[in-house]
């Protein structure tokens, strides 16, 4: 991996209850930042509830985190990306989580 291709930085967000005294609010906390190289992967709109909507793709690449799965999200330019899927690069170098951003 090349640190200069990775020139944008990513918020890894993870979704846990916090008790607030009354009950228990489920909220998304940020993990870390960090940086990342982006790859648009594919794009593509459709017609849901009488509305045009959006799906965007997209690859980050970064060092190797440990502990990051499916369960969490990457935060980037303003949207909200979930993660389906996170791949190991190298031995340990990096990795990629393959994510869809709607809206």
């Amino acid at each position: 991996m090349r640190a200069g291709d990775m020139d944008r930085r990513v918020t890894i967000q993870r979704f846990e209850l916090v008790d607030d005294g009354y009950s228990s609010v489920e909220v998304w906390s940020d993990l870390l930042t960090t940086w990342a190289e982006v790859r648009q992967e594919t794009g593509r709109e459709f017609f849901a509830a009488a509305a045009v909507q959006s799906e965007r793709k997209v690859i980050f690449r970064m060092r190797f985190i440990e502990g990051i799965t499916v369960l969490d999200r990457v935060v980037y330019d303003g949207r909200n990306h979930n993660i389906h899927e996170v791949r190991e690069l190298g031995r340990v170098e990096g990795m990629e989580l393959h994510t869809s951003a709607s809206g």
